[in-house]
């Protein structure tokens, strides 16, 4: 009986078994925030081990991370104008006028400054390594959470491993580029944010333009690796088709990044509330869970729209025909009886 207990508890840490998926009543619920906290609520342990996967499937970006707030940096102070260097030795000598102490004063006002030492650079290093597993990540992630949606038995570890397989010759190569288009809009966006102290009209409208794109792109992560684990498609195909979706689903695709910015104001509420009291589980909630929720929120509104366009149009079709098209949506890449012979597989099944 003791171990009868015993094992039962140790179940809760057991991710090869399958989750509860989505019972034949809740099935016919749509798809509509019912749903999506039904299959959150019931897949809540598989959003936990997905969450470990991004924490230590990405580690490398931890370093980057560090380096943020300047502990490996050396703390120095500059002039906020450089024209200072250049006129105060002018007023080292003799007696100084109102003008010259009033210039003088303002052109000595200090900014603080961090300069990167060797131990930054190394960090920058060690954090460039997760050009080679944030698409493998992603992937292995997003088929988990498109199976939790559709109420799909889930094995997460069989089934990351299984979908960064079956994948990873798509999605090494796009993780490359996904996180230097992030990279690069978001440079760009902190450099115009700055030189907006010009007020010019180039550096403003340059800055929002690629606000915009940076919120489009948002959008379209969505789709692309859900895509990636649906279809058989080339990258360029499943970036157009994810550029269509970031409009066509454009009130869930704004549902999932409303759901996303509440998480990320309650995160912001944990690190700034009674003088950082909260400060260690508004550092454990992104570790444990919150990254994973806010994955999920993007992959349920993205594959709805998917289905309704690239699926059903096509579910009484016949595969074979629609393969020998040219421009013929793809089918998914496991079908149901794969499916079934893989969860027979995995049970010991015959």
């Amino acid at each position: 009986m003791k171990d009868k207990g015993t094992n039962k508890r140790l179940r809760l840490f057991d991710i090869t078994r399958d989750g509860k998926g989505i019972s034949k009543s809740s099935s016919d619920m749509g798809w509509g925030f019912k749903r999506f906290f039904v299959t959150m609520k019931n897949n809540f342990n598989k959003l936990l081990y997905c969450n470990i996967f991004f924490v230590l499937g990405n580690f490398p970006l931890l370093f980057l991370i560090a380096t943020i707030p300047g502990y490996t940096k050396i703390e120095t102070y500059l002039p906020f104008q450089d024209i200072y260097q250049n006129i105060s030795y002018l007023f080292t000598d003799g007696d100084m006028g109102s003008y010259d102490m009033t210039l003088y004063a303002l052109e000595g006002l200090m900014r603080q400054n961090y300069a990167p030492t060797t131990l930054t650079y190394v960090f920058y290093g060690i954090s460039a390594l997760a050009i080679f597993t944030f698409g493998l990540v992603n992937v292995g992630t997003a088929y988990i959470f498109r199976n939790i949606a559709k109420g799909d038995p889930v094995f997460v570890w069989t089934d990351f491993w299984y979908a960064i397989k079956r994948n990873w010759k798509q999605a090494l190569p796009f993780g490359m580029i996904d996180l230097g288009i992030i990279a690069l809009l978001l440079n760009n966006i902190k450099k115009m944010f700055f030189a907006t102290g010009d007020n010019t009209l180039f550096t403003s409208t340059m800055m929002w333009s690629n606000v915009v794109i940076l919120l489009i792109y948002f959008f379209m992560r969505y789709y692309v690796y859900v895509q990636m684990v649906t279809f058989k498609l080339s990258i360029f195909k499943i970036l157009k088709n994810s550029l269509i979706f970031s409009l066509l689903g454009f009130k869930r695709n704004i549902a999932a990044l409303g759901g996303i910015l509440i998480v990320v104001i309650i995160e912001l509420i944990f690190v700034m509330s009674l003088k950082g009291v909260l400060l260690p589980l508004a550092v454990a909630l992104p570790l444990l869970i919150l990254i994973s929720i806010m994955a999920y929120m993007k992959v349920y509104a993205a594959y709805y729209k998917i289905k309704v366009v690239m699926i059903d149009p096509y579910v009484n079709e016949n595969v074979e025909e629609l393969i020998a098209e040219d421009e013929a949506i793809m089918r998914d890449d496991v079908t149901e009886q794969e499916r079934l012979d893989e969860i027979k597989k995995r049970n010991n099944l015959n």
